[in-house]
């Protein structure tokens, strides 16, 4: 049985906030809406560490696939390359990408 597959982007802080939003929210997550074969995904910012600091990521964006081919054949699409193409138009702050399995 294939293992189910969690591909994470953790946003780390960026340059201007405000813009970062706008671009994320009305450019970026539209684009990556577009790629096939995502069973789930899901779009999270960053709270305060209970000590108050500021923790190490600003967002998170997380997105399952049933498969490691399913993620295979998704990140062949051109819709995955608009989405990585677009990631240095408002990522200013970087990104780390963590695959993981599910289970």
């Amino acid at each position: 049985m294939p293992h189910a597959l969690k591909l994470s982007v953790l946003y780390r802080h960026p340059v201007d906030p405000a813009a970062f939003e706008a671009y994320y929210l009305g450019t970026h997550l539209p684009l990556a809406a577009a790629i096939p074969g995502v069973s789930r995904a899901e779009v999270s910012k960053a709270l305060p560490n209970p000590d108050g600091s500021q923790p190490p990521y600003y967002r998170l964006f997380e997105a399952w696939f049933d498969s490691s081919e399913h993620l295979t054949a998704a990140s062949g699409t051109p819709e995955w390359q608009r989405v990585t193409d677009d990631l240095p138009n408002f990522a200013s702050g970087g990104v780390t990408l963590l695959l993981s399995q599910i289970g």
